[in-house]
């Protein structure tokens, strides 16, 4: 089967839950906020050779994030904040998303002075700005902040009450995310308890670069309603040569709650946890029902907006429309707004858009066929 491409794949309505901030500038505002601000420690001032940095191999994902501290240095004022989450905005409309969930974590944008609250508050008006921006354009997404909690770090509850007393301005969720291994989740049960009590969201980094007990306590100690990359779940996976799989007991609880999986196919390949694409858990995972999304991690880091991801999967597992269909209505299911905010973009935009794309592939191909007169 041909594999979709991506011009096609970009005009799709598309879904992305994980998704960072600070791993999604643009190269040239990383260049401009530099010469800004007077920082002179980036690798390199052409914005090509920036990009090839930001986009080597990384060994590990500890490693990929030591990589954005250059670009985390940079936004520690309101304005910045409120560029970078413009362009993302914008970048995100421009890549055919319709709906997104990015992640900030207020605690590393106040060494300049700007309290947590502050920097939310200029993040969120850059979300509002760039979804003006964008419609002029034509384009429109609905982007929404979960706010982030370093698992290192020590101030979750902090965090989680802030993402609650914001609830109702923009911010759809709490998150945790860092170094797995020394940080179990359960370091953090107060923090997730909190956001829980206030009938809020949560969702935990787990199963990346730690395996299924990082998985176990994120969902059974902290009530994670989805699990951030959590590819290492196939560990509890036994598939046999026939094609049959036997699933554990921590496997068959995620997929007979329909607890969503944000996986990163791209970023786990790069970062080491995966040695190839073709290796990577997404395709048996989709095949045995998981309620699997596809999402970015750091674009900046990984040359993959949303099409670029969904295109690579086509080419590799040779994905149809019908499976992107599936994999966006799964993302949008998943998203940590209303019921009837989430049922509104599945009828009235996401189902329509792959019903076009149908409907302009079943014309192409009936004007292709031979004329039998």
């Amino acid at each position: 089967m041909t594999p979709l491409d991506r011009d096609t794949v970009r005009h799709l309505p598309k879904v992305l839950l994980h998704d960072h901030l600070v791993g999604g500038l643009r190269p040239e505002t990383v260049l401009d906020l530099a010469a800004r601000t007077g920082a002179a420690d980036l690798p390199a001032a052409d914005p090509e050779r920036l990009r090839a940095w930001f986009r080597a191999a990384a060994a590990t994902p500890e490693e990929r994030g030591r990589r954005l501290a250059p670009v985390v240095a940079l936004l520690q004022d309101a304005e910045s904040l409120t560029r970078a989450a413009a362009e993302c905005v914008q970048d995100l409309a421009a890549d055919g998303v319709v709906y997104a969930e990015v992640k900030l974590a207020p605690e590393q944008h106040t060494e300049g002075g700007l309290t947590r609250g502050q920097a939310v508050d200029a993040v969120l008006e850059g979300l509002r700005v760039g979804r003006a921006k964008a419609r002029l354009f034509g384009g429109d997404v609905d982007v929404r902040l979960l706010l982030t909690a370093m698992r290192q770090a020590a101030d979750s509850l902090e965090i989680a009450d802030l993402a609650v007393r914001y609830r109702h301005r923009g911010v759809a969720g709490f998150d945790i995310a860092g170094p797995e291994a020394g940080y179990p989740p359960t370091r953090h049960i107060s923090a997730c308890e909190h956001a829980k009590r206030a009938n809020f969201h949560v969702t935990l980094h787990a199963g990346e670069g730690f395996g299924l007990s990082s998985i176990w306590e994120a969902i059974q100690w902290c009530g994670a309603d989805r699990i951030g990359q959590g590819v290492r779940i196939a560990d509890d996976i036994a598939v046999a040569e026939d094609g049959s799989a036997k699933l554990g007991e921590l496997a068959a609880y995620i997929r007979d709650k329909r607890i969503p999986l944000e996986l990163c196919p791209t970023s786990n390949v790069n970062t080491g946890v995966l040695p190839s694409l073709s290796a990577h858990p997404v395709d048996t995972l989709r095949r045995l029902r998981f309620r699997v999304t596809v999402n970015t991690d750091n674009r900046l880091l990984d040359s993959s907006g949303l099409t670029e991801e969904l295109a690579r999967l086509s080419a590799e597992f040779g994905y149809t429309p019908q499976t992107l269909r599936w994999l966006t209505v799964n993302a949008m299911k998943s998203a940590f707004i209303g019921h009837d905010e989430r049922l509104a973009l599945i009828d009235r935009v996401i189902k329509p858009g792959y019903a076009e794309l149908e409907n302009r592939r079943a014309g192409a191909a009936f004007f292709r066929r031979e004329d039998p007169w």
